[in-house]
């Protein structure tokens, strides 16, 4: 009764305010916030910006919070299969009917004040996280950071991962400019942890007018890769750590990030050397190059953007003469699919495109034409749906073939379903 109250909930809050309607503002925010009077006070706060490397971070922060002892809730979007994977208590999504809960309570206190979905959940995830144990609260921005709803809490410690051209209709057409809108979610006088090597020029004098106490990957801290994992450098502080266990050597950076954030909250936070390495091997979280099969091998991957297709590439490389590798892909109408399709234009024998469901989701013909006019070099085929394509993907590739799904998270999570049934 509890999930089908939740689901109830959630139905209503679309046809109120639908998941693609978005508004940025802070002000509603703050208004409601207020009227909840809540009381966050003892706990710490990470926020977490970026154009990609968020969620992953996310789940290495969660990690190391688990081999400290430390209670940690997190709030992430979007979700692969359940809701409830948004707003976690110690890696466990929140009970169907404290959400429910939370989400009564922002209503009586809305008032006649319009939010949006993202902004009415955000601030029921924060009811939530009052009401929990957790010592640490991670918020992952949902778009931007100045004007995102996460942003009407102040970090303890801000973290930004990448700058990457995606939103550009919200955030601005230059790195510069989505730049700016991200490092709004540090504070004066706070740790800023910044990812992202190469910043566009002008941004550093804009991170200097905040305030903060700035830290930047390879100047202040930095990683090398080893064969038997990699040495981070922090501030007065040196570690000989393992690989991630999630694939893709880009986490190496994502998890160097979280441990560069975690350092920031002090000496009460320390953890040794062998709890740091735990928590590499145990973070966790689907979607992100995760292998799922062998026989053929099938690999799914949220990669919706131009600069995480360039990491997929380089993670799946050329495809080799006489193995088939099947794309399995679908993309929002806001994302620039041909820039995709160039970069992942090797790694792919045939493609097979279908439509995503929803108001956001592009129709399979206009992502065949866009692969046309990207020129990829592989067979294009359009299919009715991610699973049909996903069960064709499948009759076509061998036990030595390949099948990469891919292009959104939506993508990942219509093709869930169907993968739990191939065995």
């Amino acid at each position: 009764m509890s999930q089908r109250a939740l689901d109830q909930w959630l139905g209503r809050l679309e046809a109120r305010s639908p998941e693609t309607r978005i508004e940025l503002g802070l002000e509603r925010v703050r208004r409601v916030q207020e009227r909840l009077a809540l009381d966050l006070g003892r706990r710490r706060i990470i926020t977490v910006a970026g154009t990609n490397g968020k969620g992953s971070v996310i789940a290495f922060l969660e990690s190391l919070a688990r081999q400290a002892g430390r209670p940690v809730f997190a709030y992430t979007s979007p979700h692969l299969v359940s809701f409830a994977e948004r707003m976690r208590l110690d890696g466990s999504p929140a009970a169907a009917a404290d959400i429910v809960s939370a989400l009564d309570r922002v209503e009586q206190a809305r008032g006649d004040d319009y939010l949006s979905y993202f902004e009415q959940i955000t601030l029921a995830a924060f009811c939530l996280a009052e009401q929990s144990t957790a010592d640490l609260l991670l918020l992952e921005v949902g778009l931007g950071g100045r004007l995102d709803a996460v942003n009407a809490l102040d970090a303890d410690v801000a973290v930004l991962t990448s700058i990457g051209l995606d939103h550009t209709e919200w955030l601005g057409r230059t790195r510069l400019a989505i730049g700016r809108e991200k490092i709004a979610v540090a504070r004066a006088g706070r740790p800023l942890v910044v990812g992202e090597k190469r910043l566009p020029d002008g941004l550093r004098e804009d991170i200097a007018a905040i305030g903060c106490r700035y830290w930047q990957a390879g100047r202040d801290f930095r990683w090398r890769r080893r064969s038997d994992g990699f040495v981070l450098t922090l501030p007065g502080q040196r570690q000989w750590l393992p690989d991630p266990a999630m694939a893709g050597p880009w986490q190496v950076g994502n998890a160097a990030c979280a441990l560069a954030a975690w350092a920031c909250l002090g000496s009460d936070w320390a953890i040794d050397d062998d709890q740091a390495a735990a928590a590499l091997r145990e973070a966790y979280v689907p979607g992100r190059l995760q292998t799922v099969s062998h026989c053929p091998e099938m690999i799914l991957d949220v990669a919706h953007n131009p600069a995480a297709a360039r990491l997929l590439a380089s993670a799946l490389g050329p495809n080799t003469e006489g193995r088939r590798s099947v794309a399995v892909f679908s993309a929002l109408s806001d994302k620039p699919v041909e820039p995709i399709a160039r970069s992942l234009d090797a790694s792919f024998s045939d493609w097979l495109v279908a439509p995503l469901a929803g108001p956001r989701g592009r129709q399979a013909a206009e992502i065949q034409a866009a692969l046309q006019r990207a020129g990829v070099g592989g067979r294009v085929e359009a299919l009715e749906s991610v699973a049909e394509a996903l069960k064709h993907a499948r009759n076509l590739a061998g036990d030595g073939d390949r099948v990469v799904v891919f292009g959104s998270f939506h993508t990942v999570a219509e093709a869930w379903p169907v993968i739990q049934t191939l065995g």
